[in-house]
């Protein structure tokens, strides 16, 4: 995490404002040639790559992910699945069962840079280049490449013949670039879990057999040229199609293909045109027919609530082992019934605002990722199924509360590839990261989060943020100070268990002792019912927000009382009313504070022994 008195990071591409401010950012334009050999599953390639050095920095090596040699017996995403505790599925122990004709490999047969053959290291899923002349700040280079690759069987997101027939799900599937940012190189060896990449361009010519129909990340160049469902009749094996796709401003690229996929579109207005592949078969086709209308309502939403989304398309693709995510297009198992596949497509979908526009480092803050685009996809669903949006996020409490519970949850500044079980990352990453977000809405009041979302996307985008990048967003929309709260919730594994210690009555007044029991602060907003339904909200801000939240609720009046100084366990109040005339005390009624313990949250007045008379009091 970057602390919250760093100086911010302000964009920067050209190297005579990095040399003036912290902030700046890498580019690189892919040009490629792909020539396919489907009974092989084998490709050939070139690739031309323009590297632009926008750091401050000279330098000296670049290094390049190979995804494919994850699969092949004896790798690290081999070993570490087969001494995990809790092996994911998909993998178990079947790359160590992979032949010499199902494994993966991406072979470099050639690299030069500037025209110079370079010296060249392979080490699993690295390649370490040693440049023969180094880049200096401000200055690019070219790479020019030429490799082969054998595509794996379809264990983990990518490779072919997946288990509902799909032929290929070419993901990670060539040899890309790392980042280098203000951390340095991010070359993490790829075990199965997140990706990082390089602002860009994508221009990919794709030769493959013509019965084959492609569908992908950016814009097909050349739709008339190659058919299948675009213009043409399909073709027999013997001849070849190229497919040209160009991407603009992406950080990955991704395809699929099969030569049963089904086409279709639909538009949505003043916004992208969204494609569907798919194979239709008996129990699928009214699920695929239906989902369009849906994913054009959910774009405007998403769209309308978070930011607008920038590219011209977007690509919904039967394939991959789930749902995982790509810039500009998803990968989905397309096998299900209607629900469950709106629920997979619409969380993809989200992702290209999450991972796909603002692309967070996933392996450093996979929560930022997978727990916003969790977030926004339960909203997303609640009001395309017209469902209460309130009680949306329940199912990432549960999940939050489960790991909290468990005594083995883990810090969600964790790296994504050194949880100590798949089970602590997917809690945290999913469900403890939307927590995150709808507890952050408690404290800053529901229109200033919405608000601060909005302008956080439209700020950070294509600019990779950090925590801090969210927060100071939030601080200066809220008037707050919120550097506790990451300091907390973030960084550590403390909990929130506030309670009601005691209710007192005396006279015409009720007194009210509330009580923090474990280590995390928050402000409390406490929520009273009264015998004749009417209701006030009394609001307990923390002293170290140094401000207050929006009254959110307008219909409900609201008392603010002095800051709680959060070194002090207890936190006397007073209430206008008898005792008598209370009908209930809640701490949090709309349950949005993850407090770990509820069961001390509320206190119906009517279950505690009377007569309420001084000194009567419940603890």
């Amino acid at each position: 995490m970057i602390n919250k008195f760093l100086v911010a990071f302000l964009l920067s591409t050209t190297y005579s404002m990095a040399q003036n401010q912290l902030y700046w950012q890498q580019r690189a334009e892919y040009v490629m040639n792909i020539d396919m050999d489907v009974d092989k599953h084998q490709f050939k390639g070139t690739q031309k790559l323009t590297y632009y050095n926008n750091s401050p920095d000279t330098l000296n090596k670049v290094y390049y992910h190979l995804y494919f040699n994850a699969f092949q017996p004896g790798s690290m995403m081999d070993v570490r699945s087969r001494n995990i505790s809790d092996p994911d599925k998909r993998v178990a122990d079947r790359i160590s069962k992979l032949t010499s004709d199902e494994i993966g490999y991406q072979k470099i047969t050639s690299l030069k840079q500037d025209g110079e053959e370079v010296n060249i290291t392979v080490q699993g899923t690295l390649l370490e280049v040693i440049l023969k002349k180094p880049i200096l700040p401000g200055q690019k280079t070219i790479f020019e490449m030429e490799f082969e690759a054998q595509i794996p069987v379809q264990i983990r997101r990518s490779g072919r013949n997946n288990k509902e027939g799909i032929s290929y799900s070419m993901a990670q599937w060539y040899p890309k670039l790392a980042e280098y940012d203000y951390m340095g190189w991010h070359t993490n060896p790829y075990i199965g879990r997140e990706f990082h990449g390089v602002w860009g361009d994508f221009d990919v010519k794709i030769s493959i057999d013509s019965a084959y129909t492609i569908g992908g990340t950016g814009n097909l160049q050349n739709p008339k040229d190659i058919g299948h469902g675009y213009a043409k009749e399909s073709k027999s094996n013997s001849e070849k199609l190229t497919w040209h796709f160009k991407a603009p401003n992406v950080h990955d690229f991704m395809w699929g293909a099969d030569p049963d996929y089904t086409h279709t579109t639909a538009k949505v207005k003043n916004g992208p045109t969204l494609h569907f592949f798919y194979q239709e078969t008996e129990e699928n086709k009214a699920a695929w027919e239906k989902l369009p209308e849906y994913m054009v309502r959910a774009m405007d939403y998403v769209s309308e609530n978070f930011g607008e989304y920038p590219y011209d398309q977007y690509t919904f693709i039967q394939g991959g082992d789930g749902g995982m995510e790509y810039p500009m297009a998803t990968l989905v198992t397309g096998n299900r019934n209607f629900k469950s596949l709106l629920g997979v497509c619409v969380h993809e979908m989200i992702h290209n605002w999450y991972q796909g526009v603002l692309a967070t480092n996933e392996s450093l803050y996979e929560w930022m990722d997978e727990g916003f685009t969790s977030f926004a996809e339960d909203e997303t669903l609640a009001y395309l199924l017209n469902e209460n949006w309130e009680d949306s996020h329940l199912n990432s409490y549960r999940g939050y509360f489960t790991m909290a519970k468990s005594g083995n949850e883990e810090p969600l500044t964790t790296h994504a590839d050194h949880y100590k079980t798949n089970r602590s990352y997917s809690l945290n990453a999913y469900y403890k990261g939307a927590v995150f977000l709808n507890q952050l809405s408690y404290i800053v009041g529901r229109k200033t989060f919405m608000r601060s979302m909005r302008r956080y996307y439209k700020e950070w985008k294509f600019k990779h943020p950090t925590p801090n990048d969210l927060m100071r967003i939030m601080e200066k929309e809220s008037n707050m100070q919120l550097d506790w709260y990451v300091e907390h919730f973030m960084n550590t594994t403390n909990q929130i268990d506030y309670g009601i210690k005691s209710i007192i009555g005396k006279g015409d007044k009720t007194y009210v002792t509330l009580e923090r029991n474990s280590d995390m602060m928050m402000p409390i907003d406490l929520h009273i019912t009264y015998n004749d339904d009417s209701e006030e909200i009394i609001y307990v801000p923390l002293r170290i927000m140094r401000g207050t939240k929006e009254v959110e609720n307008q219909s409900i009046q609201r008392q603010t009382l002095e800051a709680w100084p959060w070194t002090y366990p207890t936190y006397n109040l007073q209430l206008s009313r008898n005792v008598n005339d209370i009908k209930s005390i809640e701490i949090d009624n709309t349950q949005r504070m993850a407090d770990i313990e509820r069961s001390n949250n509320k206190v119906n007045i009517s279950e505690i022994t009377k007569p309420f008379s001084d000194p009567t009091q419940m603890k």
